[in-house]
């Protein structure tokens, strides 16, 4: 089995399900930019189209996750972990004006994780 990229905790399942029974399917996108651009915005798929610089770090809860490759360069080393925590969500995620807020912590992986990486897929 190989290691994870992306990893959520049961209160960010709980939480996808009860978006995913609203919305129906949904993915995620974490980028840099402007705005919401540093916190992951849950989006009802194919409301928004992941850009060519997207990679495909894997899914959680059944939903993909995609990091900005500028954020990759940062995070290629980690796993990150999809949680949630109060708060307002990005202005516009699915998360916001709920309360509760997708949010991502990480940590390196140790030298036998890297050795066993899932592959990364573009956009």
């Amino acid at each position: 089995m190989t290691t994870p990229r992306i990893v959520a905790t049961d209160a960010a399942l709980a939480f996808i399900d009860e978006l995913r029974a609203e919305f129906g399917p949904l993915m995620f996108l974490l980028s840099g930019g402007c705005c919401d651009g540093s916190v992951p915005n849950c989006y009802k798929v194919g409301e928004i189209v992941p850009g060519q610089t997207m990679l495909l770090l894997g899914q959680v809860g059944g939903a993909d996750f995609y990091l900005g490759h500028q954020e990759f360069q940062y995070y290629e080393n980690s796993q990150l972990t999809l949680d949630v925590r109060p708060g307002n969500g990005g202005d516009f995620s699915l998360d916001c004006g709920r309360g509760r807020a997708f949010v991502t912590a990480s940590r390196l992986f140790s030298d036998a994780e890297l050795a066993d990486l899932a592959p990364l897929a573009n956009a």
